[in-house]
């Protein structure tokens, strides 16, 4: 039977400190942890019995003494903490340089010269939470037709507009234009469109969310599986983030329709690799500082992990983890520097601890070796710990 790996990103899913996390302005931030503790007690047994409590206290989830999977977490190494880097690096790839931020909003002549290309103005141009920004600025933008820019503490140039003003295209084309602009010094991680509708009494973002990434500068996972011609499959915005380099993916607005396209190619797949990205954990109640809605996500999550390891097959390599935090329980509204759980899943696999590792790129070292691809530029691979003869 041919061999299938899958890397599984709960995107914004940390669960505890790195050993640079103050550097980073996130004392205190412990996504999985605190949330156990506030919205709490959890109530996850399918979760509990992978192992999930043996990573990290967590209220609610206990330690099992024989979990189904190998288990651990790992620290980031790159500089950062958004998206792009988070899954860069969980593909072999480490930034010696942090992405270029924007506290103070981004520079009037960048600006105007995206103005001038896309034809309409632009305001806000400011630091903050997205569903903030649309409640200061949605109803100046209907009237006018100008770009609602913003930023926040990560690498982004945001681009909203209301979707009976600028149609869905044309915000995408601006987004490209923004993207071409943003280069050299201003090489900012990712422009995003953020369409969004409805009307004062309440603005609704959309699920016409794309997001318009930097080339990765070296070689990733995605681009040893391509050059070696093994399959790729993708889940989520994971395209996006790898500027569609090396994957092709269908994208979920929705966890629980993740979680859908993640069984269906699980069903189907007959080898490769299995790329997912699951977003809501970030971008629906992590940024929102939605406590409730976290907990809801992680009951959907532990609701779904039986239907998933259903599918898995005995030559499987299943890993679940994270990109980095994004705590709903502190004051910000942005991500967290955090290390991020590790779950190591299939049917040869000996559920084993694998402590803290060095950085996340040992999970696509691991990922490399068990697909016979050639080693990545960073990682140690912990294959030889968790895989049975």
């Amino acid at each position: 039977m041919a061999k299938r790996a899958a890397i599984i990103v709960l995107d914004g899913l940390g669960c505890g400190p790195t050993r640079d996390t103050q550097r980073y302005g996130d004392t205190g931030s412990n996504t999985l942890g605190n949330v156990a503790r506030v919205g709490g007690p959890l109530s996850l047994p399918n979760l509990e019995r992978l192992g999930l409590g043996c990573i990290e206290p967590m209220r609610g989830v206990a330690r099992v003494e024989r979990p189904m999977a190998a288990w651990g977490s790992a620290h980031p190494k790159s500089h950062g903490k958004d998206s792009t880097t988070g899954h860069w690096e969980l593909t072999g790839l480490i930034l010696e340089r942090p992405f270029p931020t924007y506290p103070d909003g981004f520079p009037a002549d960048l600006l105007e010269e995206f103005s001038r290309r896309t034809g309409r103005p632009v305001i806000c141009n400011r630091v903050g939470s997205g569903t903030v920004m649309l409640s200061e600025y949605a109803s100046e933008h209907l009237r006018t037709g100008a770009w609602i820019v913003y930023t926040s503490a990560d690498s982004v140039f945001q681009v909203a507009a209301h979707e009976s003003v600028v149609p869905l295209e044309e915000l995408y084309a601006a987004c490209a234009i923004a993207r071409q602009l943003l280069t050299g010094e201003h090489a900012v991680s990712r422009v995003i469109a953020r369409p969004f509708v409805g009307s004062e009494s309440e603005w609704v973002r959309t699920a016409g969310r794309k997001d318009f990434s930097l080339e990765p500068p070296g070689s990733t996972l995605l681009d040893r599986a391509e050059a070696a011609r093994l399959p790729r499959v993708g889940v989520g915005k994971v395209d996006d983030l790898f500027a569609g380099r090396g994957i092709t993916s269908r994208h979920a607005g929705t966890n629980v329709e993740a979680y859908q396209l993640l069984a269906e190619a699980l069903e189907t797949m007959a080898s490769g690799f299995l790329f997912a990205n699951v977003i809501e954990f970030d971008q629906s109640w992590g940024h929102r500082n939605d406590v409730a809605g976290f907990v809801g996500g992680l009951t959907e999550l532990d609701r779904a992990i039986p239907a998933l390891l259903d599918r898995v097959q005995n030559e499987d390599l299943i890993i679940f983890t994270a990109d980095h935090g994004n705590d709903p329980t502190t004051a910000s509204t942005d991500h967290s520097r955090e290390r991020v759980p590790v779950l190591v899943v299939g049917p040869r696999i000996h559920p084993v601890p694998l402590g803290e590792r060095d950085t996340f790129a040992d999970v696509g070292q691991t990922v490399a070796e068990f697909l016979d691809l050639e080693p990545l530029p960073a990682g140690t691979s912990f294959l030889s710990e968790v895989l049975s003869g």
